[in-house]
């Protein structure tokens, strides 16, 4: 079986995508994208999250509460998100940060309901997924401050340096790209592109967001992440074909998904 691309990232639970999922999932398959890993924003989004990888055999999910979202965080947010993780295919925490460019929270709230979530995603001995914005340098801090109790982990949509990969890399995070690596002006990520490496390289679409080009101006979706992947492989100058097998292993081991050849198919 040839290889087939994973989107590790996206959001198909926006309502967005109401009334529209069996189309997009038929057009990822056709398009060799034969998997995708669901994100929550909160825990509305992360029931909703639950609900869709429970009733379709190529969708996996993430739970949690984004930096956006921090005001709702709750006593009752950790019980809540704990009783999600043992339903069907879901299989993390996130997406979970820092995002001081829109400050939608008040950056001393996003950072405790951050580090709430690094203990639960420890704990739980499951990978978290990382937001963050205009806020590496606190990310970074908050890290180094707990290296001894670290879930494994990837920062999504990466828009950082080289320089902060290279940290993020030193405590074993995996960094993956989304559309934005292939913008005309993001010479600095697609350099960062570049130094992750093989082993560490995830691609994603953060759909219905950051339409790759040549998809620019569209509602972006999963069979996209082509399009990443394409433009990560002519950076690299490696074949197509070896970039999308190495990412897609990348995804199963960070989250333990069989591979697919080894899933029972329906």
């Amino acid at each position: 079986m040839s290889a087939t691309l994973f989107d590790s990232h996206c959001h198909l639970e926006d309502e967005r995508f109401e009334g529209q999922v069996d189309e997009v999932l038929a057009r990822m398959q056709a398009a060799g994208v034969a998997r995708c890993i669901l994100a929550g924003s909160d825990l509305e989004s992360s029931e909703r999250i639950a609900l869709l990888a429970g009733r379709y055999p190529n969708v996996y999910g993430v739970v949690g509460v984004h930096p956006h979202e921090a005001m709702s965080f709750n006593d009752t947010a950790l019980t809540r998100l704990e009783a999600l993780l043992h339903k069907p295919h879901i299989i993390g925490v996130g997406e979970i940060g820092l995002d001081y460019y829109y400050d939608f929270s008040p950056r001393d709230m996003q950072r405790e309901v951050l580090e709430k979530q690094l203990d639960f995603a420890y704990e739980k001995h499951v990978p978290a997924v990382f937001h963050v914005r205009d806020a590496h340098g606190d990310m970074l801090e908050i890290l180094r401050a707990r290296r001894d109790r670290l879930p494994a982990g990837v920062l999504h949509c990466y828009t950082g340096s080289a320089e902060s990969a290279r940290e993020y890399l030193e405590m074993g995070f995996y960094i993956s790209f989304s559309g934005s690596v292939t913008f005309k002006n993001a010479r600095h990520l697609q350099e960062a592109a570049r130094s992750v490496p093989m082993d560490r390289l995830l691609v994603e679409t953060d759909s219905p967001y950051l339409a790759p080009v040549p998809m620019r101006g569209r509602q972006n979706e999963p069979a996209y992440v082509r399009y990443v992947a394409q433009m990560l492989a002519e950076l690299r100058q490696i074949p197509l074909e070896e970039l999308i097998a190495r990412t897609t292993a990348n995804v199963e081991r960070l989250y333990g998904i069989p591979p697919l050849a080894d899933t029972p198919q329906a």
